[in-house]
């Protein structure tokens, strides 16, 4: 008889361990800010998304939505989910490229979006938190970068393109669970696309800037578990090859994006 795997709390130390810089910040960041809810709960309403309260003065909500949650549960959730995909894209992008991303255009963009929408379109005022967004983010552009390698998975006689999934899941997630935003699942997961086809790229440094910042103040010298530009995990351009050969080079200069 096959026995069931165990878990193993030593493979679950040594994987924490193990996790880069970036992702340790804005894990323990997440964390934090929901035990500061408990004796704080201003903060909660300080820092969600509300649309008719985003203005000029406000715009630290559109930063700091993702970090926060409405209860315990809704944040461990969102933290395993988030946790395994932040990894990945860190040990591929570099911790400095990951910090600039996410404490800037992958939180403004897909909230300034939802904004808009819940404003103009939809004439409703929906407060939405979490990181959620950045899970579905994370996973589109994931199933960018799969759709090219394998570009359908077969369910019965039916084939379906792999870049749905993170849509269908985001559907499955609004009706399975309660009081999640469709909105806003389906804006995290729309800029994940324009991330992994190359369309917003632009948002990132060049890679000089970047190589230059870390070379001047010593980052991967100095701070434990940072990931440079120049190391490759999963690979800045793509997994090395293990025969003898020429590395590939980004097509243009600056992030190659996709596998």
């Amino acid at each position: 008889m096959a026995s069931l795997p165990q878990f193993n709390p030593l493979r679950l130390r040594s994987y924490i361990f193990r996790l880069p810089l970036c992702t340790r910040v804005l894990i323990a960041a997440i964390v934090a800010l929901w035990v500061a809810t408990i004796p704080f709960s201003w903060l909660k309403e300080w820092g969600s998304l509300e649309p008719d309260k985003v203005n000029f003065g406000t715009m630290h909500r559109l930063n700091l939505f993702p970090l926060l949650h409405l209860n315990f549960f809704h944040m461990i959730f969102n933290v395993l989910a988030l946790t395994p995909l932040l990894e990945r894209f860190e040990h591929e992008f570099g911790t400095l490229v990951t910090l600039a991303l996410f404490t800037g255009p992958f939180g403004t963009l897909p909230g300034g979006i939802y904004t808009l929408l819940e404003k103009f379109v939809l004439r409703s005022n929906t407060v939405v938190m979490g990181a959620s967004i950045w899970v579905f983010l994370l996973l589109s552009a994931e199933a960018m970068k799969t759709h090219k390698t394998n570009p359908n998975f077969s369910i019965g006689p039916y084939k379906i393109p792999t870049w749905t999934t993170p849509l269908i899941l985001v559907l499955l997630t609004s009706f399975l669970v309660p009081n999640v935003s469709l909105i806003g699942h389906l804006c995290g997961a729309g800029i994940g696309y324009l991330w992994a086809s190359g369309y917003i790229k632009f948002l990132v440094p060049h890679e000089k800037i970047l190589r230059w910042i870390e070379g001047k103040l010593n980052l991967l010298g100095r701070l434990p578990h940072y990931v440079s530009v120049d190391q490759k995990t999963y690979g800045r351009y793509g997994v090395l090859p293990t025969t003898m050969g020429t590395i590939p080079r980004s097509p243009e200069p600056g992030q190659r994006l996709g596998p």
